[in-house]
Protein backbone atom coordinates (compact mmCIF):
# COMPACT_ATOMS: atom_id res chain seq x y z
CA UNK A 1 0.00 0.00 0.00
CA UNK A 2 1.76 3.13 -1.50
CA UNK A 3 0.58 6.61 -1.72
CA UNK A 4 2.26 8.17 -4.90
CA UNK A 5 0.68 11.42 -5.09
CA UNK A 6 -1.48 13.28 -2.84
CA UNK A 7 -3.45 16.89 -3.72
CA UNK A 8 -5.14 19.38 -1.36
CA UNK A 9 -7.35 21.77 -2.41
CA UNK A 10 -9.47 23.72 0.54
CA UNK A 11 -9.04 21.68 3.50
CA UNK A 12 -8.91 23.22 6.81
CA UNK A 13 -6.10 25.99 6.30
CA UNK A 14 -4.92 24.31 3.15
CA UNK A 15 -5.61 26.16 0.13
CA UNK A 16 -3.86 24.08 -1.95
CA UNK A 17 -1.17 22.06 -1.93
CA UNK A 18 0.60 18.38 -3.24
CA UNK A 19 3.49 16.30 -2.40
CA UNK A 20 5.10 13.42 -4.00
CA UNK A 21 5.90 11.34 -1.61
CA UNK A 22 8.61 8.11 -1.74
CA UNK A 23 7.88 4.57 -0.63
CA UNK A 24 9.72 4.77 2.78
CA UNK A 25 9.36 7.90 5.31
CA UNK A 26 8.21 10.93 4.84
CA UNK A 27 9.06 13.42 7.56
CA UNK A 28 6.68 16.64 7.22
CA UNK A 29 8.26 19.24 9.62
CA UNK A 30 7.30 22.68 10.12
CA UNK A 31 6.36 25.15 13.14
CA UNK A 32 2.80 24.86 14.96
CA UNK A 33 -0.36 25.49 13.20
CA UNK A 34 1.14 25.14 9.69
CA UNK A 35 -1.09 22.17 8.55
CA UNK A 36 1.56 19.47 9.29
CA UNK A 37 -1.34 17.18 11.21
CA UNK A 38 -3.87 18.75 8.16
CA UNK A 39 -2.17 17.09 5.32
CA UNK A 40 -1.93 13.55 7.69
CA UNK A 41 -5.59 13.85 7.93
CA UNK A 42 -6.45 14.02 4.41
CA UNK A 43 -4.68 10.71 3.65
CA UNK A 44 -6.50 9.20 6.67
CA UNK A 45 -10.25 9.96 4.84
CA UNK A 46 -9.48 8.12 2.28
CA UNK A 47 -9.97 4.76 4.43
CA UNK A 48 -13.42 6.27 4.33
CA UNK A 49 -13.56 6.77 7.88
CA UNK A 50 -14.29 9.70 10.19
CA UNK A 51 -11.27 12.13 10.57
CA UNK A 52 -9.21 10.87 13.41
CA UNK A 53 -10.04 13.75 15.46
CA UNK A 54 -13.56 13.74 15.78
CA UNK A 55 -14.25 16.82 13.53
CA UNK A 56 -17.33 16.76 11.59
CA UNK A 57 -17.42 17.23 7.77
CA UNK A 58 -18.51 21.03 7.59
CA UNK A 59 -15.06 21.33 10.38
CA UNK A 60 -13.05 20.64 7.84
CA UNK A 61 -13.83 22.61 5.25
CA UNK A 62 -11.68 25.79 4.66
CA UNK A 63 -13.51 29.03 5.73
CA UNK A 64 -13.38 30.76 2.58
CA UNK A 65 -14.88 27.70 0.65
CA UNK A 66 -18.38 25.94 -0.01
CA UNK A 67 -16.20 22.22 -0.45
CA UNK A 68 -12.65 20.48 -0.01
CA UNK A 69 -11.32 18.21 -3.01
CA UNK A 70 -8.67 15.69 -2.18
CA UNK A 71 -6.88 13.85 -4.58
CA UNK A 72 -4.51 10.98 -4.27
CA UNK A 73 -3.11 8.10 -6.72
CA UNK A 74 -2.00 4.87 -4.60
CA UNK A 75 -0.90 1.47 -5.32
CA UNK A 76 -2.70 -1.39 -3.57
CA UNK A 77 -3.63 -4.54 -4.55
CA UNK A 78 -0.83 -5.36 -7.42
CA UNK A 79 -2.21 -2.24 -9.11
CA UNK A 80 -2.19 1.84 -9.90
CA UNK A 81 -5.39 3.49 -8.58
CA UNK A 82 -6.59 6.79 -8.32
CA UNK A 83 -9.38 8.43 -5.57
CA UNK A 84 -10.72 11.72 -4.87
CA UNK A 85 -13.48 12.58 -2.32
CA UNK A 86 -15.01 15.79 -2.21
CA UNK A 87 -16.96 16.95 0.87
CA UNK A 88 -19.68 19.65 0.65
CA UNK A 89 -23.02 18.39 2.59
CA UNK A 90 -21.86 14.57 2.99
CA UNK A 91 -19.06 12.90 0.66
CA UNK A 92 -18.70 12.31 -2.60
CA UNK A 93 -15.79 9.47 -3.37
CA UNK A 94 -14.65 8.25 -6.64
CA UNK A 95 -12.67 5.57 -7.01
CA UNK A 96 -11.20 4.56 -10.33
CA UNK A 97 -13.62 6.71 -12.48
CA UNK A 98 -16.63 4.93 -10.71
CA UNK A 99 -18.58 7.21 -8.35
CA UNK A 100 -19.10 5.05 -4.66
CA UNK A 101 -22.59 5.51 -3.01
CA UNK A 102 -21.41 5.83 0.37
CA UNK A 103 -18.32 5.93 2.44
CA UNK A 104 -18.74 2.52 3.81
CA UNK A 105 -17.64 1.29 -0.39
CA UNK A 106 -14.88 2.64 -0.73
CA UNK A 107 -13.77 0.88 3.24
CA UNK A 108 -10.63 -1.98 2.28
CA UNK A 109 -9.95 0.09 -1.25
CA UNK A 110 -7.06 2.00 0.88
CA UNK A 111 -5.56 0.73 4.35
CA UNK A 112 -4.14 3.30 6.70
CA UNK A 113 -3.50 3.44 10.61
CA UNK A 114 -2.69 6.54 12.38
CA UNK A 115 -1.39 7.87 15.74
CA UNK A 116 -1.59 10.78 17.29
CA UNK A 117 -1.34 12.80 20.59
CA UNK A 118 -4.97 11.92 20.78
CA UNK A 119 -4.84 8.27 20.73
CA UNK A 120 -3.59 8.33 23.85
CA UNK A 121 -7.33 8.45 24.87
CA UNK A 122 -7.29 4.63 24.05
CA UNK A 123 -5.49 4.34 27.52
CA UNK A 124 -6.26 6.96 29.42
CA UNK A 125 -10.06 7.84 28.68
CA UNK A 126 -12.97 5.70 29.39
CA UNK A 127 -14.41 3.26 26.96
CA UNK A 128 -16.17 4.77 24.21
CA UNK A 129 -12.38 5.25 22.94
CA UNK A 130 -11.56 1.94 23.17
CA UNK A 131 -14.84 0.70 21.25
CA UNK A 132 -13.77 3.45 18.34
CA UNK A 133 -10.38 2.18 17.94
CA UNK A 134 -12.13 -1.83 17.93
CA UNK A 135 -14.72 -0.38 15.73
CA UNK A 136 -12.59 1.52 13.46
CA UNK A 137 -9.86 -0.75 13.26
CA UNK A 138 -12.41 -3.52 12.25
CA UNK A 139 -14.24 -1.56 9.45
CA UNK A 140 -11.11 -1.35 7.57
CA UNK A 141 -11.34 -4.60 7.33
CA UNK A 142 -14.24 -5.56 7.02
CA UNK A 143 -16.69 -2.64 5.66
CA UNK A 144 -19.77 -4.04 6.21
CA UNK A 145 -19.34 -4.27 10.25
CA UNK A 146 -19.64 -0.36 9.95
CA UNK A 147 -23.39 -1.09 8.36
CA UNK A 148 -24.17 -3.47 10.95
CA UNK A 149 -22.44 -1.21 13.85
CA UNK A 150 -24.65 1.50 11.94
CA UNK A 151 -28.26 -0.46 12.15
CA UNK A 152 -27.52 -2.14 16.16
CA UNK A 153 -27.01 2.26 17.14
CA UNK A 154 -29.97 2.96 15.27
CA UNK A 155 -31.96 -0.19 17.31
CA UNK A 156 -30.83 1.07 20.38
CA UNK A 157 -31.49 4.83 20.13
CA UNK A 158 -35.50 3.73 19.26
CA UNK A 159 -35.82 1.26 22.06
CA UNK A 160 -34.20 4.01 24.64
CA UNK A 161 -37.28 6.23 23.06
CA UNK A 162 -39.72 3.88 23.60
CA UNK A 163 -38.18 3.08 26.97
CA UNK A 164 -39.31 6.33 27.63
CA UNK A 165 -42.96 6.36 25.81
CA UNK A 166 -44.06 3.31 27.27
CA UNK A 167 -44.66 5.05 30.96
CA UNK A 168 -47.29 7.30 29.34
CA UNK A 169 -48.59 4.67 26.34
CA UNK A 170 -48.57 1.18 28.30
CA UNK A 171 -49.64 0.26 25.11
CA UNK A 172 -46.07 0.34 23.59
CA UNK A 173 -44.55 -1.85 25.92
CA UNK A 174 -45.04 -5.16 23.70
CA UNK A 175 -43.04 -3.09 20.87
CA UNK A 176 -40.27 -3.43 23.08
CA UNK A 177 -39.67 -7.47 21.61
CA UNK A 178 -39.37 -5.87 18.03
CA UNK A 179 -36.52 -3.26 19.20
CA UNK A 180 -34.52 -5.88 21.39
CA UNK A 181 -34.30 -8.71 18.50
CA UNK A 182 -32.70 -5.82 16.20
CA UNK A 183 -30.77 -5.53 19.49
CA UNK A 184 -29.46 -8.67 19.82
CA UNK A 185 -29.51 -10.13 16.13
CA UNK A 186 -27.10 -7.08 14.90
CA UNK A 187 -25.19 -6.74 18.60
CA UNK A 188 -23.85 -10.46 18.42
CA UNK A 189 -22.51 -9.81 15.53
CA UNK A 190 -20.41 -7.05 16.66
CA UNK A 191 -19.63 -9.10 19.94
CA UNK A 192 -18.32 -11.73 18.00
CA UNK A 193 -16.05 -9.37 15.23
CA UNK A 194 -14.69 -7.57 18.36
CA UNK A 195 -13.78 -10.99 20.18
CA UNK A 196 -12.37 -12.05 16.56
CA UNK A 197 -10.40 -9.17 16.25
CA UNK A 198 -9.07 -8.88 19.70
CA UNK A 199 -7.96 -12.63 19.83
CA UNK A 200 -5.94 -11.33 16.48
CA UNK A 201 -4.74 -8.37 17.89
CA UNK A 202 -3.14 -9.77 21.21
CA UNK A 203 -0.91 -11.59 19.14
CA UNK A 204 1.01 -8.99 18.01
CA UNK A 205 0.60 -6.45 20.46
CA UNK A 206 2.61 -8.07 23.82
CA UNK A 207 5.60 -8.50 21.54
CA UNK A 208 5.51 -5.12 20.33
CA UNK A 209 4.88 -3.49 23.86
CA UNK A 210 7.52 -5.46 24.92
CA UNK A 211 10.25 -4.27 22.40
CA UNK A 212 9.04 -0.82 23.12
CA UNK A 213 9.57 -1.34 26.80
CA UNK A 214 12.48 -0.32 28.45
CA UNK A 215 11.51 -2.80 31.85
CA UNK A 216 10.53 -5.61 29.25
CA UNK A 217 6.95 -5.79 30.90
CA UNK A 218 4.18 -7.70 30.09
CA UNK A 219 0.87 -6.13 27.82
CA UNK A 220 -2.47 -8.35 28.39
CA UNK A 221 -5.37 -7.16 25.96
CA UNK A 222 -9.09 -8.57 26.64
CA UNK A 223 -12.48 -7.54 25.53
CA UNK A 224 -14.90 -6.65 28.66
CA UNK A 225 -18.49 -7.43 28.66
CA UNK A 226 -20.50 -5.27 31.18
CA UNK A 227 -23.39 -8.28 30.70
CA UNK A 228 -21.69 -11.13 30.02
CA UNK A 229 -23.30 -12.71 26.52
CA UNK A 230 -21.73 -16.57 26.24
CA UNK A 231 -21.78 -18.21 23.49
CA UNK A 232 -19.56 -20.04 20.62
CA UNK A 233 -21.27 -18.90 17.93
CA UNK A 234 -23.63 -15.98 16.48
CA UNK A 235 -27.13 -18.04 17.16
CA UNK A 236 -25.88 -18.72 20.70
CA UNK A 237 -24.68 -14.98 21.18
CA UNK A 238 -28.14 -13.85 19.93
CA UNK A 239 -30.08 -16.01 21.93
CA UNK A 240 -28.29 -14.88 25.03
CA UNK A 241 -28.17 -11.28 24.36
CA UNK A 242 -31.62 -10.97 23.61
CA UNK A 243 -32.60 -12.85 26.90
CA UNK A 244 -30.49 -10.49 28.89
CA UNK A 245 -32.63 -7.53 27.08
CA UNK A 246 -35.54 -8.77 28.22
CA UNK A 247 -34.06 -9.44 31.82
CA UNK A 248 -33.20 -6.20 31.82
CA UNK A 249 -36.86 -4.51 30.52
CA UNK A 250 -37.65 -3.31 34.58
CA UNK A 251 -34.73 -1.61 35.17
CA UNK A 252 -34.35 0.09 31.96
CA UNK A 253 -37.51 1.30 31.82
CA UNK A 254 -36.11 3.27 35.22
CA UNK A 255 -33.73 4.46 33.82
CA UNK A 256 -34.96 5.22 30.05
CA UNK A 257 -32.07 3.48 28.54
CA UNK A 258 -30.38 0.00 27.43
CA UNK A 259 -27.93 -1.09 29.77
CA UNK A 260 -27.02 -4.17 27.97
CA UNK A 261 -25.39 -4.77 24.83
CA UNK A 262 -21.67 -4.46 23.14
CA UNK A 263 -22.55 -0.02 23.29
CA UNK A 264 -21.56 -0.55 26.90
CA UNK A 265 -18.51 -3.21 26.48
CA UNK A 266 -14.84 -2.17 27.08
CA UNK A 267 -11.02 -2.92 25.85
CA UNK A 268 -8.92 -4.26 28.98
CA UNK A 269 -5.37 -2.80 28.64
CA UNK A 270 -3.22 -4.37 31.42
CA UNK A 271 0.36 -4.02 32.49
CA UNK A 272 1.77 -6.84 34.71
CA UNK A 273 -1.71 -7.46 35.50
CA UNK A 274 -2.61 -4.04 36.28
CA UNK A 275 -5.17 -1.59 34.84
CA UNK A 276 -2.61 0.65 32.46
CA UNK A 277 -5.70 3.36 32.81
CA UNK A 278 -5.36 3.53 36.70
CA UNK A 279 -1.78 2.43 37.11
CA UNK A 280 0.09 3.05 34.41
CA UNK A 281 3.18 5.89 34.02
CA UNK A 282 3.01 8.17 30.83
CA UNK A 283 5.32 6.58 29.20
CA UNK A 284 3.44 3.00 29.82
CA UNK A 285 0.26 4.49 28.88
CA UNK A 286 2.15 6.07 25.35
CA UNK A 287 3.81 2.88 24.81
CA UNK A 288 0.94 1.09 25.57
CA UNK A 289 -1.37 2.85 22.58
CA UNK A 290 1.31 2.65 20.39
CA UNK A 291 1.30 -1.13 20.85
CA UNK A 292 -2.70 -1.02 20.14
CA UNK A 293 -2.00 0.93 16.72
CA UNK A 294 1.59 -0.62 15.31
CA UNK A 295 -0.84 -4.34 16.39
CA UNK A 296 -3.23 -2.78 14.15
CA UNK A 297 -1.24 -2.73 11.46
CA UNK A 298 0.13 -6.36 11.84
CA UNK A 299 -3.52 -7.59 12.03
CA UNK A 300 -4.75 -5.37 8.78
CA UNK A 301 -1.10 -7.19 6.97
CA UNK A 302 -2.12 -10.40 7.39
CA UNK A 303 -6.04 -10.50 7.17
CA UNK A 304 -5.74 -8.65 3.59
CA UNK A 305 -1.59 -9.05 2.44
CA UNK A 306 -1.36 -5.30 2.10
CA UNK A 307 0.97 -3.11 4.20
CA UNK A 308 -0.73 -0.41 5.35
CA UNK A 309 0.40 3.14 5.18
CA UNK A 310 1.65 4.77 8.74
CA UNK A 311 0.69 7.93 9.63
CA UNK A 312 2.29 9.11 13.07
CA UNK A 313 1.46 12.67 14.20
CA UNK A 314 3.75 14.36 16.66
CA UNK A 315 4.78 11.09 18.14
CA UNK A 316 8.60 10.94 17.48
CA UNK A 317 9.38 13.71 19.46
CA UNK A 318 7.96 12.55 22.90
CA UNK A 319 9.86 9.13 22.55
CA UNK A 320 12.93 8.58 24.37
CA UNK A 321 15.62 7.64 21.90
CA UNK A 322 15.02 3.75 22.26
CA UNK A 323 11.55 3.66 22.09
CA UNK A 324 12.46 6.06 18.47
CA UNK A 325 14.52 3.08 17.34
CA UNK A 326 12.25 0.83 18.05
CA UNK A 327 9.59 1.88 15.85
CA UNK A 328 11.61 2.89 13.53
CA UNK A 329 13.11 -0.53 13.24
CA UNK A 330 9.79 -1.46 13.09
CA UNK A 331 8.67 0.68 10.14
CA UNK A 332 11.65 0.13 8.03
CA UNK A 333 9.61 -1.85 5.29
CA UNK A 334 6.51 1.01 5.77
CA UNK A 335 5.50 3.81 4.06
CA UNK A 336 5.15 6.28 6.70
CA UNK A 337 4.59 9.74 7.21
CA UNK A 338 5.89 11.50 10.48
CA UNK A 339 5.13 14.76 11.28
CA UNK A 340 7.26 16.82 14.05
CA UNK A 341 8.49 20.54 14.14
CA UNK A 342 11.98 19.87 13.86
CA UNK A 343 13.43 17.15 11.55
CA UNK A 344 16.45 16.62 13.30
CA UNK A 345 14.13 14.94 16.11
CA UNK A 346 14.29 11.60 14.40
CA UNK A 347 18.49 11.92 13.95
CA UNK A 348 17.96 8.19 13.29
CA UNK A 349 16.06 8.54 9.66
CA UNK A 350 18.97 8.48 7.14
CA UNK A 351 16.93 8.04 4.12
CA UNK A 352 13.92 9.10 3.26
CA UNK A 353 12.22 12.37 1.89
CA UNK A 354 11.53 15.56 3.46
CA UNK A 355 8.43 18.28 3.73
CA UNK A 356 8.41 21.80 4.95
CA UNK A 357 5.33 23.02 6.07
CA UNK A 358 4.45 26.27 5.87
CA UNK A 359 1.16 28.18 5.62
CA UNK A 360 -0.78 25.39 4.78
CA UNK A 361 1.98 24.68 1.84
CA UNK A 362 4.12 21.57 1.14
CA UNK A 363 7.42 22.23 0.03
Amino acid sequence: MLVKQLEVKKFRNIEYTGITPCDGVNIIYGENAQGKTNLLESIWLFTGCRSFRGSKDNEIINFNSQKANLYMDFFAFDRQQSASLEICEGRKFILNGVKMKSSSQIMGEFLCVVFSPVHLSLVKEGPYERRRFLDVAISQLKPKYGVTLSQYNKAVAQRNILLKDVAYHSELYDTLDIWEDRIAFFGSEIIRQRLGYINKLSLYTDEIYFGLSNEKEKLDISYIQQSIVFGDNKQELYENLKAQLYASRKNDLITGSTSVGPHRDDLSIKIDGLSARSFGSQGQQRSAALALKLGEAAVIRSFSGEQPVALLDDVMSELDTNRQNYILNHIKDWQVFITCCDPESVKQLKNGKRFLMKNGVAE
